[in-house]
């Protein structure tokens, strides 16, 4: 994972994280609020999220072994998994229980002025985590949309914070909704409905992201863009005349692996095939610079066999 990009946002989102999380757990403790023990078990979750994205991406640095010849990338994908599994169990099953629990035995807030006060803090530094991850992610993100942004980046660690800290945002906000109608109403009932709609929004942001580093474990292809760069630089239009198929597979965020059958001339000799495919490579991997691993096979173009 880079020193930049997505671990300065993940660094930015910790910090925030461990401040508001003990911020909210004291405005717990004064003003009895459910809400504010739900925001403050998520608060924790997000902090520890962190933690595991950053040791995702330390681990997945380590040198390649003989029993893992092709290095150690997707651990990334791992522990982003693991992100998900942890905000759905930890942040959304509990706040659903705590909501439950609220509704079932309502009491008033007490010290109103703790979680109002700690709730407009929470708001304010999430917000500049958010902007923060929205400011690394733009440069990478390009012409996709934010959508199509979380449903096609390889590195993990981005999409996970940006669902991470707009789910933050939304639970304050719910959270301050919830403290404020049961100020006003003076019935506790309101606190426990913002906390199960904490609890909800957890669960459905954790379903997205778990979705999402499921493929991305499974193992998918090279964008459409870069297929087509791969396919342009290994042919030369002397030796290598085409491309007949070709498999990509992200190893890692930063490594792809390049599998294909390219056509040579049935009259051209051994060296100047192999010479041919030396060449393919270095342009595949100037084309494509996280084309790591290139295998070509070559073979006689068939049109009949290729269908």
């Amino acid at each position: 994972m880079s020193a930049s990009g997505g671990t300065k946002a993940i660094v930015a989102a910790l910090a925030a994280n461990l401040a508001i999380a003990v911020a909210k757990f004291v405005a717990f403790l004064f003003s009895g609020s459910s809400s504010m023990l739900a925001e403050s078990v998520h608060s924790l979750a997000d902090s520890g999220n962190q933690g595991l994205l950053l040791l995702g991406g330390k681990k997945a640095q380590r040198e390649a072994t003989p029993q893992h010849p092709f290095g150690y990338g997707r651990e990334r994908y791992i522990y982003a998994f693991l992100v998900s599994i942890v905000l759905f169990t930890v942040g959304g099953m509990f706040a659903i229980y705590e909501g439950y629990e609220k509704i079932h035995e309502p009491h008033p807030i007490e010290a109103w002025y703790w979680p109002v006060g700690v709730l407009v803090f929470a708001i304010i530094a999430e917000s500049f985590s958010f902007r923060t991850a929205i400011k690394e992610s733009n440069v990478i993100r390009g012409t996709l949309s934010w959508t199509q942004f979380v449903k096609r980046a390889k590195a993990p660690e981005l999409p996970v914070v940006l669902l991470e800290d707009l789910g933050a945002l939304v639970g304050l906000i719910l959270a301050l909704g919830g403290v404020g109608l049961a100020l006003l109403t003076g019935n506790g009932v309101w606190d426990g409905i913002g906390t199960l709609c904490i609890g909800v929004l957890l669960i459905a942001i954790a379903i997205v992201l778990a979705a999402e580093t499921k493929s991305l474990l499974l193992g998918e292809s090279a964008g459409v863009e870069e297929v087509e760069k791969i396919k342009a630089a290994a042919v030369d239009g002397t030796v290598v005349t085409r491309v007949i198929h070709m498999r990509t597979l992200h190893l890692g965020p930063e490594e792809l692996l390049v599998a294909a059958k390219i056509a040579v001339e049935g009259n051209d000799t051994a060296t100047q095939v192999a010479d041919a495919i030396n060449a393919a490579e270095a342009r595949i991997r100037e084309a494509v610079p996280i084309a790591r691993v290139i295998y070509l096979e070559p073979d006689i173009y068939r049109p009949e066999a290729a269908k």
